[in-house]
């Protein structure tokens, strides 16, 4: 007879979109767990506690029944937790390590993209903030939407922990989202970082109507981008060749709900970076990663001339026309990574 799933407590800090769709998600599952939404914001837990939806970040998708809201007692939540979610930009994932320190549960984050200030990897500032902790990422090609409304979704619980991955496979995996366990901590955020910078470039390609070849280039050069500076980081080569590589910059290079493509579109339309972010409302984590990504890669002498590009386009050193011309008037070369 088949054993049924453990119940978890899982707490999830922080209720912007994609913390928002994982609480739901988790609410859901037939295992029962007993999940609880963290929103710093009093006025903004205590909104979604009445309307049972969160309507800033994530109109439209209802909270399950046994879905809690939070905005106080962090500590009296965490402390019993099985599993903690961090759902905090990358801005505030120090900060958060840092009051978690000492957290005996499994900890993960689902942010994407490099700490500005340092240019290091989420995994790296966990190292700094909180070495103590049993912590690592839930990443892959999602949208925050679609794993609300329970549409089909395969991720990555990627950490060095055997306890961390299996919490999280057990808190998630079910019929319409599959979890897949990867001890390849350094690939999977790799990935994750790379693909918003390449997803402005999509995005600049198809506002510039430069058409299907160029796209299908600019996704496959990109993804020999990121393997290249995923290696010279001590990544595995077929990380990128799975769901956190190839997977996610294909969605977030192509998919309309995508913040980071929506950029590229709207500085092809001639909109200036700062008009850009006024209307997206959201956080778009390419903009800021771009110059962190440029800078870790020079330091390590991997070449990323999409990236730099890129970069050169959000700095307005360059104007989206030129941005395309630089990368065609580059010196032909062997195809290799």
């Amino acid at each position: 007879m088949e054993q049924a799933p453990q119940a978890l407590d899982i707490v999830v800090l922080g209720a912007g979109a994609w913390g928002t769709a994982i609480a739901i998600h988790a609410a859901s599952h037939p295992g029962g767990h007993r999940v609880c939404l963290w929103a710093r914001d009093a006025a903004q837990a205590s909104a979604m506690q009445v309307e049972r939806e969160n309507r800033r970040y994530l109109p439209g998708a209802v909270f399950p029944a046994t879905l809690r809201v939070a905005s106080a007692d962090f500590a009296g939540l965490v402390a019993p937790a099985d599993l903690v979610v961090v759902a905090t930009p990358m801005k505030a994932l120090r900060g958060m390590l840092q009051t978690l320190g000492g957290t005996a549960a499994p900890v993960a984050w689902l942010c994407k993209g490099l700490e500005a200030e340092t240019g290091l990897m989420p995994h790296e500032v966990c190292a700094q903030a909180a070495p103590d902790l049993a912590a690592g990422a839930l990443s892959g090609p999602s949208f925050a939407l679609e794993v609300a409304r329970g549409q089909p979704t395969a991720l990555v619980a990627a950490s060095r922990h055997a306890s961390v991955r299996e919490a999280l496979v057990q808190a998630l995996h079910g019929q319409h989202l599959r979890v897949y366990a990867n001890d390849d901590l350094v690939g999977v955020e790799v990935g994750g970082a790379v693909k918003n910078v390449l997803a402005i470039a999509t995005g600049l390609c198809d506002g510039l109507q430069l058409g299907l070849n160029a796209r299908a280039a600019l996704i496959t050069r990109g993804l020999a981008e990121m393997s290249r500076l995923g290696l010279a980081l001590g990544a595995r080569a077929e990380t990128f060749m799975g769901l956190s590589g190839l997977g996610d910059l294909v969605l977030t290079a192509t998919g309309d709900l995508s913040r980071n493509r929506k950029v590229g579109l709207l500085l092809a339309q001639g909109q200036s970076l700062a008009q850009v972010l006024q209307s997206l409302g959201h956080v778009a984590e390419g903009v800021y990663s771009a110059r962190t990504v440029a800078a870790r890669a020079r330091g390590l002498r991997v070449d990323m001339p999409i990236t730099d590009a890129v970069v050169a386009l959000l700095d307005g050193q360059l104007r989206p026309g030129q941005a395309v011309a630089t990368l065609m008037g580059r010196d032909p070369r062997s195809e290799g990574i």
